[in-house]
């Protein structure tokens, strides 16, 4: 106990470190975001729908094999029409993954309660050696 109160500040200082090293793995954990392996999973044992929330010229240049393109600016109202089904998995996919994020706000608000983001986007899809498309 003498120890304790003679280097409190010490022990904060170790503490307050700790907490700051494990910050990123509980921020990540709620981030939602699904890799690239579980997201071809998704898509062939429950046939998940892949939206590219990029914009048009985005897309063309590269995607998810399969994917439809909905920009994020148009998502609230051309995703209904482009996923009928609201059961369906839905994998939602941008560059990045920063507008996909954006855009799994909107899908679970429009009733998509299986939305999910691919982590990283096409980038991390790209760097685990998946195939993309080109329009």
């Amino acid at each position: 106990m003498k120890f304790i109160l003679d280097n409190w500040m010490l022990l904060s200082v170790a503490i307050a470190s700790g907490g700051m090293l494990m910050w990123p793995l509980v921020a990540g954990a709620t981030a939602g975001g699904i890799g690239s392996a579980a997201a071809v999973q998704l898509i062939n044992r429950d046939r998940a729908v892949v939206v590219d929330v990029s914009e048009t010229e985005e897309f063309a240049a590269g995607h998810v094999g399969g994917a439809k393109n909905v920009p994020l600016g148009q998502l609230e109202q051309r995703l209904p029409e482009v996923v009928k089904n609201k059961t369906v998995p839905l994998i939602l996919v941008c560059a990045s993954g920063a507008r996909a994020n954006r855009a799994l706000a909107t899908a679970k608000k429009l009733g998509y309660e299986q939305a999910q983001v691919l982590a990283g986007g096409l980038k991390s899809w790209k760097e685990a050696n998946l195939p993309v498309e080109k329009s």
